[in-house]
C-alpha cells in the first residue's frame, strides 16, 4: 500500500469543508447535516454545480447569509440562516423526506458522536441530559443517501477516539458511513476495514497507538 498524505498541521473546520467540498462529484444532490457539515456550503464552487437539500424543505441552497443577506424566513435545518441560488424550490417535509428515504441523495455529511469501524454511525444521543430525545431525520439521511460522510473531532474531550470498534451510544444507521474527515485524519471505511486517506499533524504510526481499531494505508 501507498504511503498516506500527510501534512504537518491538524485541519481548521474551514479545511475539512474546504477538503469535504472538493470531494464532492460535479452535479451531485447534497444534504449538509446540522453542526460542522453546514460549513461545507461556503466553499462548493459554481463549476461544481452541486445542488443543496434542506431537511426543511429546500432545494438549491446557496452558501450561508450574513449582513444584509439574511432573509429570518430563509433558513437551513441547523436554523442558520442561508441564501438560495437561481432555480431554488420549496416544498412540504413530506416531500422533502420522500427525497431522502427514496434515494435521491448522493451525498450527506454528518456530524458524529461516534463512527464504529464497520461504518455504524451514532449522532443524536449521548445519554446526557436534556439532549434530544429522538433520532429525527439523520436516521432518513444516513440509511437513504447513496453516501454518507462523516465530519467530526477524531477525539472526545477525555482524549478517548470517537472511531471505535464498537458504538458505545444508540445507533443512528448501520454499515452507513463510508467516509471520516476529522482533524487529524481522513479515513475511507468499507468491508470493516479502515484506510488512512490522509495524516494531519499526527503520523500514521501515532495514529495507529492512539486509535483502538487497525488502520491501513489508503
Amino acid at each position: 500500500m501507498s504511503e498516506s498524505i500527510f501534512t504537518d498541521a491538524a485541519l481548521g473546520r474551514d479545511d475539512m469543508a474546504r477538503l469535504v467540498a472538493a470531494d464532492i462529484a460535479p452535479g451531485a444532490f447534497v444534504n449538509l447535516g446540522i453542526g460542522q457539515p453546514t460549513n461545507v456550503s461556503n466553499f462548493l464552487t459554481a463549476e461544481q454545480d452541486v445542488t443543496l437539500h434542506t431537511e426543511n424543505g429546500m432545494l438549491g441552497m446557496g452558501p450561508e447569509a450574513t449582513g444584509d443577506l439574511i432573509d429570518a424566513d430563509l433558513i437551513n435545518a441547523g436554523k442558520i440562516p442561508v441564501t438560495e441560488l437561481p432555480g431554488a424550490s420549496y416544498f412540504h417535509h413530506a416531500d422533502s423526506f420522500a427525497m431522502m428515504r427514496g434515494g435521491h441523495l448522493d451525498v450527506c455529511v454528518l456530524g458524529a458522536f461516534q463512527v464504529s469501524r464497520g461504518g455504524d454511525l451514532a449522532n443524536w444521543h449521548t445519554g446526557a441530559p436534556g439532549a434530544i430525545p429522538a433520532v429525527g431525520g439523520a436516521m432518513d439521511l444516513a440509511i437513504g443517501a447513496k453516501a454518507t460522510w462523516v465530519m467530526m473531532g477524531l477525539f472526545a474531550k477525555d482524549g478517548s477516539s470517537k472511531l471505535v470498534e464498537a458504538l458505545s451510544y444508540p445507533a443512528t444507521g448501520l454499515g452507513c458511513v463510508s467516509r471520516i474527515y476529522t482533524e487529524s485524519a481522513v479515513f475511507l471505511l468499507g468491508d470493516g476495514t479502515v484506510r488512512v486517506r490522509s495524516t494531519h499533524g499526527i503520523t500514521f504510526d501515532e495514529l495507529a497507538e492512539r486509535l483502538p481499531v487497525p488502520l491501513e494505508r489508503a
